[in-house]
């Protein structure tokens, strides 16, 4: 699939078919693709951790506090997305030069990890709302959890919709 065609399709999947499991050749594919992202110096500084049944359930019910993320619920998958130890040249790095590449990391491999599931037929949604001592407990993590990513087929009426995006000039300069 063309990259193009993978941004023009991937999109925040809320309605999930809870009857369809993620087949593992599809999960280990979108973690490949995770190994794969690019990081600063190539510290990898974060951990991934896969959750299905019981543990996706617990971590789905972690992330809808006040009402939100309901649909979280029907995804047969939930990656936790947490911070890992810079190595040694990554951290001088972000040291001198005041900069979390932690974050911009972990934006890095949420991307990737999206992309190669839209372009294998799953979807995603990305999730900033969710309680993160509660899934520190159920992934037996000590360190921040940063973003999940609900993965999983989206139900039939879950259809393409319209991307409402900022026109290029709004947000783009060119400079010679």
């Amino acid at each position: 699939m063309d990259f193009k065609v993978i941004a023009e399709n991937r999109q925040s999947c809320r309605s999930y078919d809870p009857t369809k499991a993620v087949e593992k050749e599809k999960l280990d594919a979108v973690i490949e693709a995770a190994r794969l992202a690019p990081s600063a110096c190539n510290a990898q500084p974060y951990r991934i951790t896969v959750c299905t049944d019981n543990a996706a359930a617990d971590v789905a019910k972690a992330t809808q506090s006040m009402g939100m993320n309901k649909f979280a619920s029907q995804a047969s998958v939930m990656i936790v997305l947490s911070e890992g130890a810079y190595n040694t040249t990554a951290a001088a790095g972000s040291k001198i030069k005041k900069n979390d590449y932690r974050s911009v990391d972990i934006g890095i491999l949420t991307a990737y990890i999206t992309a190669q599931a839209t372009a294998l037929g799953l979807s995603t949604c990305i999730l900033g709302w969710f309680d993160d001592k509660q899934i520190r407990k159920i992934c037996s993590l000590d360190s921040p959890v940063r973003l999940v990513i609900a993965l999983g087929y989206a139900s039939a009426d879950d259809k393409l919709r319209e991307k409402k995006r900022k026109q290029t000039s709004e947000f783009v300069n060119f400079i010679s």
